[in-house]
């Protein structure tokens, strides 16, 4: 595949989200206090490895065969506790900030990707581009779903 000048300036600046993402990520695993919230984000961070791979794969003109099918949800689902009521009240502030800045970074991540898929002329690109948005916007239900389990609001 052949890149434009815009498509390779747009897959630079993918690739420095997907940098950012991943050392965030994985700062967050180890500033968390929940080892459940720990686990969410080294999920999420290797996602993040991939994506980045995936960009790479194409900033060398080479469009990556995507695997089909959504992300292991089990790793969100994994971090309810038995009722939700106690950890209303028992979540860590440090926590919430966490999670609020992650699902942020997911919302902008996701938008990055929508504009980048409209700019690309090739279609297996365009294909690469959507499957990461989506596993994107799959990160963003997965800190919602443990920041709603957990009493905090998005």
């Amino acid at each position: 595949m052949k890149l434009t000048q815009k498509e390779s300036m747009l897959l630079q600046d993918l690739k420095t989200s997907e940098e950012i993402c991943i050392e965030k990520y994985g700062q967050y695993a180890q500033k968390a206090e929940d080892p459940a919230l720990a686990d969410l984000f080294l999920t999420i961070r290797t996602k993040e490895e991939e994506h980045l791979k995936t960009i790479r794969s194409l900033m060398d003109g080479t469009v990556p065969m995507m695997s089909g099918g959504q992300q292991n949800q089990q790793s969100g689902q994994s971090c309810q506790p038995g009722d939700g009521k106690a950890a209303e009240k028992s979540h860590s502030k440090t926590d919430e900030y966490l999670l609020k800045d992650a699902l942020d970074t997911e919302k902008h991540v996701s938008s990055v990707y929508d504009t980048c898929i409209f700019e690309f002329t090739d279609a297996g690109a365009r294909s690469a581009l959507n499957h990461i948005q989506k596993e994107e916007q799959e990160h963003g239900q997965m800190l919602y779903d443990y920041m709603s389990t957990h009493g905090m609001t998005a």
